[in-house]
């Protein structure tokens, strides 16, 4: 598949890192010669420097065979302008797109994206993503990381194992054997900073980050054998007033059950805005840092503290310092993933990471076959994909245990009608089925070849 991925910040870097690494032809796009540089250095890909909206500059990326094109630049305009001209110039079949500016998203205007006015086949907010994160997280104080799967029957969370884990130094294999009703599979297990994916003979112990699949009735349950209860969260604090903290805000508002939130806002301006935005919640003008402010916004009550600012170091020192008050949760929103490791030595309780948020929505759109879901793990180090089985392909009818996965692949359920199970070797994969595959990222290409049908390439 030909893509031009336009603009080579962090999001358009990791969506060019994924697809050269699965033998795309990607060409990278982008005004700073400096970052074009990088990525043509770094990674399997060409490169133009230039305007990505400029015709003459798509032209030289290969605009006219491409297959698709990816408009990820900061600038919600540029990002229409470049898919308008992909689509009236080149006839580009598929058009991707990042806004931000939560007018262009308002769902009275969209018809403003239809073919004959803009044509966007997809378009990506981070900023409703990430707040839909950060509120996926709230609802999960247990873990570090949350996503539904399979229409929302299936929960993949991430848990960091304590002394309190009922099942450490046990087999995986006799999980099943222990708690044979329990709808709930690891897929994945992080130690010592290694992500690998899950076999029978493996065991769990203290300090490994663990990613859980489970049926979404059995989650309760699963939590509190791992070790983890899920204390209900009634007192809330944001910290940032942007498009991330007042989304969530509003969201709050308007879940049935009542939660009390306060917002702190350092920029005058912004808090205003946010004051008139929301009814019940409580915006206080300041500094997220002060401890004076954060009592006034009762800090020893709170059962969270979200910190949502557009500065890394800010959110990271707001959740330590937080922390170290007692709160009995804290989650900080991080760009940077490479700081994800200092999630245990801050005694920082959950990360929101906004790239691996976005890279997740654009991948669930240009993977193959009949994928309706991706989530992307970490720093690239996994993904778990949401794939349909067709007749034609060639898993069709064959038992887990007959299939060639890859090492680093393993089936963490399998949605058979309206039946979610938790898999072996003997279950089969029939068509129509719905299968979530967790994958280390050198072996996606594989699991998507397993399930890929010529005919559906898009």
């Amino acid at each position: 598949m030909k893509v031009i991925v336009c603009g080579a910040g962090q999001v358009g870097w990791q969506i060019a890192r994924h697809l050269a690494a699965e033998d795309n032809d990607v060409t990278i796009v982008d005004k700073n010669e400096a970052l074009v540089n990088q990525a043509t250095d770094t990674l399997d890909v060409g490169g133009i420097t230039g305007f990505a909206s400029y015709p003459d500059v798509l032209e030289k990326a290969g605009a006219r065979d491409a297959d698709m094109i990816i408009a990820a630049t900061y600038l919600d305009e540029v990002n229409m302008v470049t898919c308008q001209v992909a689509h009236s110039v080149f006839g580009v079949p598929r058009k991707v797109a990042r806004l931000r500016a939560q007018s262009y998203l308002d769902p009275a205007y969209s018809d403003l994206f239809q073919r004959n006015h803009l044509p966007i086949d997809v378009i990506i907010s981070p900023e409703l993503e990430v707040a839909a994160a950060a509120l996926r997280q709230l609802a999960a104080p247990a873990t570090f990381d949350s996503e539904p799967f399979l229409q929302g029957g299936l929960e993949m969370v991430g848990i960091i194992l304590q002394e309190d884990c009922a099942v450490l130094n046990t087999p995986l294999r006799q999980l099943s054997e222990l708690f044979p009703t329990l709808r709930a599979i690891v897929s994945g297990i992080r130690r010592n900073g290694n992500l690998f994916s899950a076999s029978p003979d493996d065991q769990l112990f203290i300090g490994d980050q663990v990613f859980l699949f489970t049926h979404k009735e059995d989650l309760k349950r699963s939590l509190e054998i791992f070790g983890k209860a899920n204390k209900k969260r009634e007192r809330v604090i944001i910290i940032g007033g942007g498009n991330v903290g007042l989304a969530v805000a509003q969201n709050l508002e308007n879940q049935s059950e009542r939660i009390r939130a306060k917002l702190i806002e350092r920029d005058r301006s912004r808090a205003e805005t946010a004051a008139e935005a929301l009814e019940r919640t409580i915006v206080l003008h300041g500094d997220g840092l002060d401890m004076d402010l954060l009592e006034e916004a009762n800090l020893k009550t709170a059962d969270a503290v979200l910190a949502v600012t557009d500065d890394d170091k800010t959110n990271l020192l707001v959740a330590t310092r937080v922390k170290a008050a007692g709160c009995p949760s804290a989650i900080a929103l991080v760009n940077d993933p490479t700081l994800s490791s200092l999630l245990e030595p801050l005694n920082i309780d959950a990360f929101i990471q906004p790239r691996a948020t976005t890279v997740s929505s654009i991948l669930r759109h240009i993977r193959h076959g009949r994928v309706r879901q991706v989530y992307s793990i970490g720093d690239a180090e996994a993904e778990v994909i949401e794939v349909q089985v067709m007749a034609s392909s060639s898993i069709s009818g064959q038992k887990i245990r007959n299939i060639d996965f890859p090492e680093g692949a393993m089936v963490a359920a399998v949605q058979s009608g309206d039946k979610i199970v938790r898999p072996n070797g003997d279950t089969v994969l029939n068509d129509g089925d719905f299968a979530v595959i967790f994958s280390l990222v050198a072996d996606v290409p594989e699991v998507e070849r397993l399930f890929q049908v010529s005919i559906d390439y898009f």
